[in-house]
């Protein structure tokens, strides 16, 4: 891999893409309210979801256009069937330096030493409360030991955890301390993330009465832990990060519906079915299922994509405005990854 040189891509706002977040299944073994009805969507039939195949091929045409970083989201991934094969394949991909995934954790344990193996080294973990009842009524299943079991799991094979909380007012604000305090004596980042439409509803809540913002979040944090020491992050970076005297682990704000950090955003996404989302909250840019199945060469596929990221919205507000109409009940998460 040494001698691979992946040519700079970047975007009609000059922020290099560098990253893409690839969700392998719509499928998922949990409900959370914030991200599906209660009754589930829609799934898509098996040939409608991209291959594993399709998938690496288009891993492999990205990495020749500078993405560095592939993360797995789903749905939940370890749902899908082969997916630790699929990853050993991903890792070996020139141009391919971090793959990493992010999951609820009930399936996850098991797997833990071969994705140390394959050099896995962080994993994002969905955990919205250290609490069974809460767990069980927002996810609609009762599986905390399950996911606690992973995150042990996780740290004892050294593979750094970031743990997500979704904020959201009446449900899990009781919650924040408990997590926050796991980083006191474990090397976590547990990190509270701004409640989001994408439920497979409509959403009333904009960032400016949204009850738990970011700002909100922060004050309530500083009130128990006194200041927080703001710590540099990486490029691309969508949370804020800060250090607690006498913690081993950090804590981290993530304003997602208040899109702080769009400036500096580095990633697409791929659905399931193989759409591209230059945007969170945009409608889709373009459909690669299609042009895999039509028999476009790599060249083609390219060239596609390169004129995509051309036409790319400043930030998550003017890719919301961009969206039809008919479009502005947002889909489930589970539908586009993260």
């Amino acid at each position: 891999m040494s001698d691979f040189t992946p040519s700079a891509l970047f975007d009609n706002h000059g922020r290099p893409l560098e990253y893409v977040r690839l969700a392998v299944t719509d499928r998922c073994n949990l409900r959370c309210f914030y991200c599906m009805p209660e009754e589930g969507i829609q799934y898509l039939p098996k040939r409608e979801l991209l291959s594993y195949e399709e998938m690496e091929r288009l891993v492999s045409i990205l990495a020749g256009l500078g993405v560095r970083k592939v993360r797995l989201t789903g749905g939940e991934p370890f749902v899908r069937r082969d997916l630790v094969p699929f990853m050993e394949r991903l890792s070996q991909i020139p141009g391919i330096e971090e793959l990493t995934l992010t999951t609820n954790g009930v399936l996850t344990a098991p797997h833990v030493p071969a994705l140390a193996r394959m050099g896995v080294r962080s994993v994002n973990l969905s955990l919205d409360t250290l609490d069974r009842t809460r767990f069980a009524r927002i996810t609609r299943r009762d599986e905390l030991p399950r996911v606690l079991d992973t995150l042990y799991a996780l740290l004892a094979a050294d593979i750094r955890v970031k743990i997500n909380a979704v904020v959201m007012d009446g449900q899990n604000t009781e919650d924040l301390l408990p997590l926050a305090e796991l980083t006191r004596e474990l090397p976590v980042d547990v990190r509270f993330i701004e409640e989001m439409p994408f439920n497979g509803g409509s959403h009333e809540a904009t960032p400016a009465t949204l009850p738990w913002n970011h700002r909100r979040i922060h004050e309530h944090l500083e009130q128990h832990f006194g200041a927080l020491v703001p710590e540099a992050g990486r490029p691309g970076d969508t949370a804020a990060h800060y250090a607690v005297a006498g913690h081993q682990g950090r804590l981290g704000i993530i304003a997602a519906y208040s899109r702080t950090f769009c400036g500096s955003c580095n990633r697409i996404r791929l659905t399931a079915e193989g759409g591209v989302k230059t945007c969170l909250y945009d409608q889709g840019v373009l459909d690669l299922r299609a042009l895999l199945r039509s028999g476009a060469t790599d060249d083609e596929i390219r060239q596609a994509l390169t004129q995509a990221f051309r036409h790319r919205a400043a930030n998550g507000f003017e890719a919301e405005q961009r969206r039809p109409v008919h479009q502005l009940s947002f889909e489930s998460m589970s539908t586009i990854g993260g």
